[in-house]
């Protein structure tokens, strides 16, 4: 018999996993602080015998090479790996003998780095899980773009051979166990909901590199790519080089002149403590990172590498949980620190500063002037809707643009909150008036406030209304489908400076293209020429999945002197088997 145990990272959005038998075990991609690693081992009263890397990570510090010196354990790295230290390098097929009739056996699988590789765990030669690291995840696949920009469109083809590899090789029943994908920035996409678990058969019919052609798979991979965090220019190299022991001791205790000595020489002062407790009463000039969620990721983003952090905590127990945190990417050994209130922390004759907390539907009910509306949301968030006239700088930008926002006061939002309320103490330790809008960003749409991107049945309703609906796709195109009533400007020859039709002048504007794409690059031009413009989520293919019509025109008639821009002509009846793919054919285009 055998087991596998989860070491989950979830501020990481990471797993490592202790796999093995009654003769040993062996721990895949094991985190920075391996005592975790040596407790569970000590739980299941097994020796581990190896310490296994899919690769050489760009996300976290690794804890493999401590916990194989400790430990005695055999530390295997891919053999591609350029790596300072000694270990056993592992090649495609070789295997690893744990004991009592289990085995790793390497499959090499590069896509995620080079060198990657996976190990399929046998129990008397049947394959029974397979360790996918950055590999095969659930529903997706990892970055291939974290090793070097010249490379990544080559990775991004070897990821997805790399997939087929592992799905024509093992069962249908085989386990997959990737160490990215529950949250990870290593991920290239999104896990399939709420699915934790998963298996070869499963993912062959679930699986985004499994389901589509390479050339479709790849080209949306990467106009899926999002900002990398900057913290991982500096996870590489660490790991090739060889971590250091992680020291968990606690840190040394500040008292408030310390707090406001260190705030007075640039130094980071982080409050850990939660959103509403900040925001209702912190040291002037502290950030806040709660401790439960994404910290570490967040925090080695925005903080400037070696700059010294003092981190002051609610309770000695939520600091030994952050440092520990932190450790993982390698914010090592806070300044110093602090626990307990915003009062213990302030000098006498000092006072905490405050900001309000909001909603959508408070912001949905204020006069917008005077008013900044800013979207803290990544690049891939904000394109699949935000709300109209806000201001867009991603989180991690925050602090080297401040200049760019207007004077007022800002309400500033994410998706959830919690980005909300780190940008909301970067504002307010600016000068800045704020409020911070607490909210789920479903709650914008629904509180009424004016989205810049509409589902194809708010678009239709505007169009009935009021609006013009702006078809900015190609000739050959538009002439294989389009809405009924659509005018059409090709956004070529809108790029070109050639004017709107006629009948969409002095009209508020709703642009649609086949995937999305253009039909934003549409409504971004448009509005800087002063026009109301938004457009459809999803473009054409939305439009058909939601069971609204499309025509064929093959006669149409030009209503204005725009190159290519044509009117609606008579209306036939679309097909019944009409699909997206042929009412807005070729390639298919970035998930919007």
């Amino acid at each position: 018999m055998y087991f596998v145990d989860t070491i989950d990272v979830a501020g990481l959005g990471n797993r490592g996993y202790l796999a093995g038998g009654a003769h040993g075990a062996v721990a895949v991609d094991p985190p920075r602080d391996i005592d975790r690693v040596i407790a569970a081992a000590a739980r299941r009263g097994v020796r581990l015998t190896h310490v296994v890397e899919t690769h050489v990570h760009n996300d976290y510090v690794s804890g493999g090479l401590e916990l194989a010196r400790v430990t005695g354990a055999a530390y295997v790295v891919p053999a591609g790996a350029r790596v300072a230290y000694e270990r056993v390098p592992v090649a495609d097929g070789d295997r690893l003998e744990i004991g009592g009739g289990l085995a790793l056996r390497a499959l090499a699988t590069p896509g995620h780095t080079p060198h990657h590789t996976s190990y399929v765990l046998e129990d008397a030669g049947r394959s029974v899980a397979v360790f996918t690291g950055g590999s095969l995840l659930i529903g997706t696949v990892g970055r291939p773009d974290l090793v070097e920009p010249r490379l990544t469109g080559e990775l991004a083809r070897a990821q997805y051979d790399s997939a087929h590899r592992l799905a024509a090789e093992l069962p249908d029943e085989t386990a997959v166990l990737p160490t990215h994908g529950f949250g990870s920035f290593c991920s290239a996409g999104d896990a399939a909901g709420d699915v934790t678990e998963s298996t070869i058969g499963r993912e062959r019919t679930a699986n985004e590199a499994l389901v589509k052609d390479a050339d479709t798979f790849v080209a949306d991979l990467l106009a899926g790519l999002d900002d990398i965090p900057a913290y991982y220019a500096h996870m590489g190299p660490a790991n090739a080089e060889g971590p250091s022991p992680v020291d968990l001791t606690p840190p040394r205790l500040a008292d408030a002149d310390e707090i406001a000595a260190r705030l007075a020489a640039g130094e980071w002062v982080v409050d850990l403590r939660s959103r509403v407790a900040f925001a209702e009463g912190h040291v002037a000039g502290a950030f806040n990172f709660e401790a439960e969620g994404q910290l570490a990721t967040y925090l080695a983003w925005l903080l400037p590498w070696g700059r010294p952090v003092t981190l002051l905590a609610a309770s000695a127990a939520q600091l030994a949980a952050a440092q520990r945190e932190l450790a993982r990417v390698g914010v090592d050994r806070p300044a110093a620190a602090a626990t307990g209130s915003p009062e213990a922390w302030i000098r006498p004759g000092e006072r905490p500063r405050a900001f309000p907390r909001g909603t959508f539907a408070a912001l949905a009910r204020q006069d917008r002037e005077g008013i900044v509306v800013l979207d803290v949301r990544r690049d891939s968030e904000r394109r699949a809707g935000h709300i109209r006239g806000s201001l867009h700088i991603p989180l991690h930008r925050l602090r080297e643009r401040l200049a760019e926002i207007p004077d007022g006061t800002v309400w500033v939002h994410c998706a959830g909150g919690m980005r909300a309320a780190v940008a909301a103490s970067v504002l307010d330790a600016a000068g800045r008036d704020v409020v911070a809008v607490d909210d789920g960003f479903g709650a914008a749409r629904e509180s009424g406030l004016p989205m810049a991107r509409l589902t194809p049945a708010e678009a239709q309703e505007l169009v009935t209304a009021e609006a013009v609906l702006l078809d900015v796709r190609e000739d050959a195109e538009w002439e294989t489908g389009h809405a009924p009533g659509a005018l059409h400007a090709p956004l070529s020859a809108l790029t070109a400076g050639a004017p709107l039709p006629d009948a969409a002048r002095n009209r508020p504007i709703v642009t649609i293209c086949r995937s999305g794409k253009r039909s934003r690059e549409a409504v971004a031009l448009l509005t800087a020429r002063g026009e109301d413009a938004v457009d459809v989520v999803g473009g054409l293919r939305a439009w058909v999945a939601e069971g609204l019509p499309v025509i064929e025109d093959h006669h149409l008639a030009a209503t204005s002197d725009l190159p290519g821009a044509s009117g609606p002509g008579p209306a036939s009846a679309v097909p019944g088997d009409t699909s997206p793919s042929q009412a807005c054919p070729g390639r298919r285009g970035p998930r919007t």
